[in-house]
């Protein structure tokens, strides 16, 4: 019988980090790292951490929870998410952001299967 159900400790996961290119690095040092966790029916579930430090980047249609850090999200077409643990997100696809991280982030996030890098 194989397994139908599993479980991942996302606060746990030790995630490599890389340096943002300097066109989405706003200030020097900025990293994030990453890793997709499950996909299934359509639906795709990783963990993703940013440094402290300003970024930006353009979207893909994304549900996420942080489960640690702070700062905010702003997006250039209207609107903010102040980030803390246990916020709940939504970014749509085509936003064009800038994340604003004062204490390292990490969020669970949920999107539909793309073919995409993280």
């Amino acid at each position: 019988m194989s397994v139908v159900i599993s479980s991942v400790g996302a606060g746990a996961l030790t995630l490599e980090h890389f340096a943002l290119p300097p066109e989405l690095s706003v200030t020097d040092g900025v990293s994030t790292g990453g890793v997709r966790l499950q996909s299934f029916d359509g639906i795709e579930v990783g963990v993703w951490e940013h440094s402290t430090g300003i970024s930006t980047d353009s979207e893909a249609s994304e549900v996420f929870v942080v489960i640690s850090g702070r700062g905010r999200v702003t997006c250039e077409q209207g609107g903010a998410i102040e980030l803390a643990p246990g916020v709940i997100g939504f970014l749509h696809a085509g936003a064009r952001t800038r994340w604003e991280i004062t204490e390292p982030l990490r969020k669970v996030w949920i999107s539909r299967r793309q073919d995409t890098a993280l």
